[in-house]
């Protein structure tokens, strides 16, 4: 098989998946996402129900489509900080820059899909576990760097004391995450949450910085 068809097959995955994607949130939007069935999206995207699954195991992921992306975003964050700059420092960049660019992965999703998102206790739990798994990643990234470098405590503990510092990290996510989606819901404009945001966040990892502002530093 030449590279030309293995490039037009992959565009053409692409294409269903968004094509699935796409109407799938219109149906979420409409009809909300538990009142929505796979048979429905299958039927508006002209698929088999088999390709909608075999695109979206979960029917969770076809409204938080962005959900791997949002899963690894703090562990990314951090592994990608430049020399002389802090897991916290690391955090806290990243999310000026996603508050700047208006970034779907950190709350910016519109009201409709904040409602449809806060209506159903699906997509809830799953949020709330994504969330975890976003805390698991950084955990992991941040216990795996402390034990490449030489400490006076024992590597038991290194990983311990990782753990702490993500699960600080997380939680100030957490809590950001959940003042956005809520000014989203009330209307606010865009540019009027990210500049609130900006200001709680600073505040926020002002606090933390006494604490861990040294703690991984590249």
């Amino acid at each position: 098989m030449s590279i030309d068809t293995l490039g037009l097959r992959e565009q053409k995955k692409r294409e269903t998946r968004q094509a699935i994607s796409g109407h799938a949130t219109q149906l979420f939007l409409k009809r909300g996402f538990d009142r929505t069935t796979i048979a429905d999206i299958a039927g508006a995207a002209r698929v088999a129900k088999m390709t909608v699954t075999n695109y979206f195991p979960r029917k969770e992921d076809l409204a938080l489509d962005h959900h791997e992306a949002f899963a690894a975003g703090l562990a990314e964050a951090v592994a990608r900080r430049p020399p002389g700059e802090s897991a916290l420092g690391a955090v806290r960049r990243a999310y000026a820059q996603a508050l700047e660019q208006r970034d779907p992965v950190i709350g910016f999703t519109g009201r409709d899909f904040a409602r449809m998102i806060a209506d159903s206790p699906t997509l809830v739990a799953r949020l709330r576990d994504l969330h975890g798994q976003r805390e698991e990643a950084l955990a992991r990234l941040l216990a795996a760097e402390c034990g490449e470098s030489p400490a006076e405590d024992d590597a038991e503990g290194r990983a311990v004391v990782a753990r702490a510092v993500a699960a600080q990290l997380a939680a100030a996510d957490r809590l950001l995450f959940r003042e956005l989606q809520s000014r989203v819901l009330a209307g606010q404009d865009e540019d009027a949450v990210a500049a609130a945001l900006a200001q709680t966040a600073r505040r926020v990892f002002d606090l933390l910085e006494p604490a861990i502002g040294g703690y991984a530093v590249r």
